[in-house]
C-alpha cells in the first residue's frame, strides 16, 4: 500500500471555514485530517504541498517515521505553519492505519482508558451558564468581558473589573460544585493578569486559560509566582519542545494541547506522557470541526491523565458545523460526554460528493483589535 494523493479541502460548514486534508492510498483507503491554524490556512496549504512532493509513493503504515521526515527534512525546524500541516497529514495517516488494521485509532495509541470523554462547555451569559449546569455540565468556561469599549477595541483595564464582577456573580449563582474557568485569550500583560487574579476572591476560578502570550516562558514564571489560580496553557504550542519549559517548571496545571496544531497523534502522545510525569492533565483545545473532535476523542481515550475536552457542540454555539451532511458518522454528544467510538480509524468520514458544495475560498480573518489609544493589541 502506497500514498497516491494528498489534497487540501477548505470547506465552510458554519461560521468559519475548516481546512480538511485527505490522504488516499493506491488500494482505495482514505484518511482524513484537519489543520488547526485558523486564519492562516493558505500558508498551511502551501506546506502540505511541499510535503506531498516527497510523500507520494510512501508507505502510510509508518506515520512515526513520516512525521520525522516531514519535521527534519528542512533546515528551518518546526513552527506553527509546518506543524499544522504535519498534524493534518499525521491524523489522516493514523486514520488509514486504523482502517487498514480494522481497529480504532486509540488502539494504535495504547488502547482505551475510558468509555466516555467528559467535556467542558462555554457560556457567554449567566443564563447560559445556569442552563449548562441544569443540563449536567460540571465544568464550565466563562467568557471574559470587554468592558465599555467600542467594537474592535479591547482595553485590558476596562475588561478586568467587568470580568471580575461577572465571575463573582457567576460563582455565587452556580455554587461551589461547578468547576469554573475563563479564557483571557492571551490579551493581558503580566501586571494586568496579576491584578486580575488578585481582585478575585479565593476560590472563584478553578483555571485561568492563556492570560498572556506564550513566547517568553520566563514571563509566565514571574506570573506563576504572583497568581494562585491554576493555569491552562498550550493551545498555541506546536511541539513537545514548546511544552518543555511549561511542564518542567510547573508553569501550567492543565495542558491545552491541540492535536491539529502540535503535530498530530505522533507528537501529542509524547506531550501526554511528559505531562503525566509532571502530574498535569490534558485539557485539549478543540475549536474546529468534527474531524478535529473525532481525533481529539481518540487522544483523550488513549491517555490516563485527562480532565475535560473543549466542546463546542453545546447550547449557544454554532450547530451548523456539527450537523452538516458533509460529515458521515460524526461524533455525537451523549449528555455531557462523547462516547468513545469503536469503528476502525477515526470513526468519521467525509461525503466526498458534497465537497464541491461546501468548498470555500472565503477565509476567516481574525479581528485586528486596537486599544483605546489606537495601538494594536492581541486577538
Amino acid at each position: 500500500m502506497k500514498i497516491s494523493s494528498i489534497t487540501c479541502h477548505p470547506v465552510r460548514v458554519g461560521s468559519r471555514p475548516l481546512l480538511l486534508v485527505r490522504v488516499r492510498t493506491d488500494d482505495g483507503l482514505v484518511g482524513w485530517g484537519e489543520s488547526g491554524l485558523s486564519g492562516r490556512e493558505l500558508a498551511v496549504i502551501g506546506a502540505v504541498e511541499h510535503f506531498t512532493s516527497f510523500l507520494l509513493g510512501r508507505d502510510p503504515m509508518n506515520p512515526g517515521a513520516l512525521w520525522q521526515e516531514m519535521y527534519r527534512s528542512q533546515y528551518f525546524e518546526g513552527g506553527r505553519v509546518l506543524t499544522a500541516a504535519i498534524s493534518a497529514i499525521d491524523i489522516a495517516l493514523y486514520d488509514i492505519v486504523g482502517k487498514a488494521l480494522g481497529v480504532p485509532v486509540y488502539q494504535l495509541l495504547g488502547g482505551r482508558h475510558r468509555t466516555t470523554v467528559p467535556t467542558f462547555a462555554t457560556a457567554h451569559t449567566l443564563d447560559a451558564a445556569l442552563h449548562l449546569k441544569a443540563s449536567g455540565w460540571d465544568c464550565i468556561r466563562l467568557e471574559r468581558r470587554n468592558g465599555a469599549t467600542a467594537p474592535g477595541v479591547f482595553e485590558p483595564w476596562q475588561s478586568i473589573p467587568a470580568t471580575v464582577d461577572w465571575l463573582v456573580e457567576a460563582r455565587e449563582a452556580l455554587g461551589t460544585g461547578v468547576v469554573l474557568g475563563i479564557d483571557y485569550h492571551h490579551r493581558l500583560s503580566v501586571a494586568e493578569a496579576a491584578a486580575f487574579s488578585r481582585r478575585l476572591p479565593d476560590g472563584t476560578l478553578d483555571f485561568l486559560e492563556e492570560p498572556i502570550r506564550d513566547e517568553t516562558p520566563d514571563a509566565y514564571r514571574v506570573l506563576r509566582g504572583m497568581c494562585t489560580i491554576p493555569f491552562a496553557i498550550g493551545e498555541e504550542f506546536a511541539s513537545k519542545w514548546q511544552f518543555l519549559p511549561y511542564l518542567e517548571q510547573g508553569l501550567t496545571q492543565f495542558a491545552r494541547i491541540d492535536v491539529c496544531n502540535v503535530g498530530g497523534f505522533t507528537e501529542a502522545m509524547k506531550v501526554a506522557g511528559w505531562s503525566e510525569a509532571h502530574y498535569v492533565d490534558l485539557m485539549p483545545h478543540n475549536p474546529l470541526g468534527p474531524v478535529c473532535t473525532a481525533a481529539t476523542i481518540h487522544l483523550a481515550a488513549a491517555v490516563p491523565n485527562f480532565s475535560w475536552l473543549e466542546c463546542r457542540e453545546t447550547p449557544g454555539e454554532d450547530p451548523a458545523q456539527f450537523e452538516s451532511p458533509l460529515f458521515v458518522d460524526r461524533p455525537r454528544l451523549a449528555g455531557t460526554g462523547y462516547p468513545v467510538p469503536t469503528a476502525p480509524g477515526l470513526g468519521i468520514d467525509v461525503d466526498e460528493s458534497l465537497l464541491a458544495e461546501f468548498a470555500t475560498a472565503d477565509w476567516f480573518e481574525p479581528p485586528h483589535l486596537r486599544r483605546t489609544d489606537g495601538s494594536y493589541t492581541n486577538w
